[in-house]
């Protein structure tokens, strides 16, 4: 594809309307080992709006790494591998389930980066949440596309500007990997077929899903600084982590109106860095 293909894919959209199901949301606290009832009018947690706005993908639809195929809505890319590289977030009113609520998904940059590494094409995609009384969510998506080739060299362990002040660990196993992919209508297969991860992509296990990586760093922001005063969250995926190995997020002292954010592997290498945005207190959160 052509980078003036790539800039012909600007604007595309895509819009889904869904009924916010209490259901997924149930599910995925006890996937997550959670104690909350979450009822018809509670709002949603953080970062779980992804359990909704799922197009129904027909298997014909589907590309060899089990995302929806390359042309349909993303830009029509052959030969490469995607990652998710970060994104922004902006909470202007929580979602609540049992509500009806459109996505609209427009993508709204495409473009070519070479480097060492080798071609990388850059894709941004905008998704707009609002109900009948307006915007609830706004979420801009970074994905890379790259050539495949070996994986970097392992970086070396991070060391924070400053001391965490909190902390909390996890240990992501093989059923929350599925459990999280099937909920979220994720079905790229490094997450859940560790032949695919190894053989085809080469990773050295099944790779934790860095929406879920950043789900736990808004939890432990919203339990410190409570969840109606989080208005944003930037954050960008540095490394993959694996199945089965700890993992922390350290979430550092505010900076303003800004709280550092980091989650680690074990070995101390930085998987994602982001920053906490504060705002004033939103009624409802």
């Amino acid at each position: 594809m052509s980078d003036g293909d790539l800039a012909a894919c600007i604007g595309r959209t895509r819009r889904i309307e869904a009924v916010l199901d209490p259901f997924p949301a149930r599910a995925f606290a006890a996937a997550l080992d959670l104690e909350r009832p979450l009822a018809p009018g509670d709002p949603v947690p953080l970062c779980w709006h992804h359990l909704w706005f799922h197009a129904p993908l027909r298997a014909r639809d589907t590309g060899p790494d089990g995302h929806e195929r390359l042309g349909l809505f993303l830009p029509a890319l052959e030969g490469v591998r995607r990652m998710w590289a970060g994104g922004r977030l902006r909470f202007v009113r929580p979602l609540r389930l049992g509500t009806r609520a459109v996505r609209v998904s427009t993508v709204r940059d495409a473009r070519v980066k070479r480097g060492r590494s080798g071609r990388l094409v850059f894709v941004t995609v905008e998704h707009r949440i609002e109900d009948e009384a307006g915007l609830l969510l706004v979420e801009e998506q970074d994905i890379v596309y790259r050539e495949p080739r070996p994986l970097p060299a392992e970086p070396p362990p991070f060391t924070p500007p400053l001391p965490p002040v909190r902390e909390t660990v996890h240990r992501p196993d093989e059923v929350l990997l599925f459990r999280y992919s099937a909920l979220t209508w994720n079905a790229h297969r490094i997450h859940y077929d560790r032949r695919y991860a190894r053989e085809v992509e080469g990773y050295p296990d099944l790779v934790v899903h860095g929406p879920l990586l950043a789900t736990w760093a808004l939890a432990l922001a919203a339990e410190t600084h409570g969840a109606g005063r989080i208005a944003g969250f930037r954050f960008r995926n540095r490394t993959p982590l694996f199945v089965g190995r700890p993992l922390r997020v350290w979430l550092g002292a505010p900076a303003g109106d800004e709280v550092p954010v980091w989650v680690v592997g074990e070995d101390a290498r930085l998987a994602l860095e982001g920053a906490v945005l504060l705002g004033q207190e939103a009624e409802g959160r």
